[in-house]
């Protein structure tokens, strides 16, 4: 069973087994589309595709939701089911590059309705490529199957549960979007600039070496260990801007051995439909 990261040679000796699921989570938030046609020029073989906005997240309600929302449970469940996933399938996940947003997403989605045998593809697509590993063309369906979700109660954290821990001494609240937009300096995309008292910030392109790899579980540790503080991991809440590369961190977390964080799933983008929210500025 692989939990984490997969190595392209690992996978590539699995292509042909029933009993593993390949996702193929291409996405480009610039070009909502791009993936998919990405995917349909070439993809591994056997893939099927999730779309982020379509399958990873749920309806966007202006000014009551983030910018991706998770999807309702039993929603989700069927589509896991259409892309033939039960509980004897190990799945693996894969984006454009080391720098998995979406993949990460979908590997945190399976763990938080209690799939445990799914990983995300180390280097993803590009690595894949380098390798010389083949590829196929064209859309491709599994065999449906009947996924029933088992929710890891606390994994997912909402606004007021933040508001609420703030002053708690014992959590640890995590920024994982870059430096500039976290003091409040830049703001690409949402209409509100700052971030949430409080939070600490560990950009999560940390997370990567120069190649696009993860880096080694002992450098993972090391770095969240300094970072974290005398706070558990299980206390630990990450955030981005909308929920979807902050399971980067939660995957690395997991891959370095210390176990299961928690996701603010609505993020920056949800903290801001509040004005009554509390926001700061600057470094902490």
């Amino acid at each position: 069973m692989y939990q984490t990261l997969i190595p392209a040679s690992e996978l590539a000796q699995h292509l042909a087994a029933p009993d593993w699921a390949i996702i193929d989570c291409r996405f480009s938030l610039g070009e909502s589309e791009r993936g998919q046609q990405d995917y349909l020029q070439a993809h591994i073989p056997g893939a099927v595709y999730a779309h982020l906005n379509e399958d990873l997240s749920g309806k966007i309600i202006p000014g009551k939701t983030g910018r991706h929302p998770l999807p309702a449970i039993e929603t989700f469940a069927e589509t896991v089911s259409r892309w033939g996933i039960d509980e004897h399938v190990q799945v693996v996940a894969y984006d454009a590059s080391g720098s998995s947003m979406a993949a990460a997403r979908l590997w945190w989605m399976l763990r938080w309705l209690g799939h445990q045998a799914v990983a995300v593809l180390d280097e993803g697509w590009q690595g894949w490529q380098h390798a010389g590993y083949p590829v196929a063309p064209g859309m491709e369906q599994r065999a449906p199957a009947s996924f029933t979700p088992h929710v890891r109660q606390g994994a997912v954290v909402t606004a007021e549960q933040v508001s609420a821990l703030l002053p708690d001494s014992s959590a640890r609240l995590v920024d994982v979007r870059s430096a500039e937009r976290y003091r409040g300096e830049q703001e690409p995309i949402d209409p509100v600039a700052g971030h949430i008292p409080g939070a600490v910030n560990a950009p999560f392109n940390e997370l990567l070496d120069a190649e696009g790899r993860f880096l080694p579980p002992h450098e993972l540790r090391a770095r969240f260990q300094q970072m974290l503080g005398d706070a558990a991991p299980e206390q630990a809440i990450f955030y981005c801007g909308s929920g979807v590369t902050s399971t980067l961190e939660l995957l690395a977390l997991a891959h370095a051995g210390l176990g299961d964080g928690r996701l603010y799933a609505g993020s920056w983008s949800d903290w801001i439909t509040d004005p009554n929210r509390p926001i700061a500025k600057g470094a902490n």
